[in-house]
């Protein structure tokens, strides 16, 4: 009886695959799938944080894109998540640009530090308006943050409306 009482709720495990080489990332997000080049910020458009890909959100919610550990996640500001694939890709995944200076406001996490998250589960919900308003922009990168050390090859599928959990974003096999 306690133990239903006090078990809902509870998230399930996540089944992790065995690691293959090959990380096949979905849309983290509902919304336009565009080139880093295009985020209106020198830090992700020059790649200085690493290479990726943005979408332009049409909904607050961010999702996993692939099978991975939740590595970074901060309670202060809850607008960006870091997660590590099962091939040891490292992505970080940014909600709008400027949005720390929001601190917290508007965001909710739904995944904690050292959580194991399955490609297609909400992470992070937002308001978009409120990001909208108080941000400098929506658009929301995904980079890869050890490129250097784990990437062998990338292909990036741009330019195309993506559906969360579903539509194909980024390619990458690892070293």
């Amino acid at each position: 009886m306690l133990k239903k009482l006090f078990g809902k709720g509870k998230k399930e495990p996540v089944e992790m695959p065995e690691a293959d080489g090959k990380d096949v990332l979905t849309a983290y997000a509902n919304g336009e799938v565009v080139s880093l080049s295009e985020v209106p910020d020198p830090t992700f458009s020059e790649k200085m944080m690493g290479d990726g890909i943005a979408i332009k959100p049409s909904e607050g919610a961010i999702y996993a894109p692939v099978h991975a550990e939740v590595v970074q996640m901060s309670d202060s500001m809850k607008h960006a998540v870091g997660l590590k694939t099962v091939n040891g890709v490292e992505l970080l995944i940014h909600i709008g640009l400027e949005t720390v200076a929001m601190k917290g406001e508007g965001f909710k996490q739904l995944v904690k530090e050292g959580d194991k998250v399955a490609k297609g589960e909400k992470l992070i919900e937002f308001d978009l308006d409120l990001v909208n308003e108080k941000a400098e922009s929506t658009i929301t990168p995904m980079v890869i943050t050890n490129a250097d050390d784990a990437v062998a090859s990338m292909d990036k599928h741009e330019g195309m409306d993506g559906i969360a959990g579903e539509t194909v974003v980024l390619e990458i096999t690892a070293k």
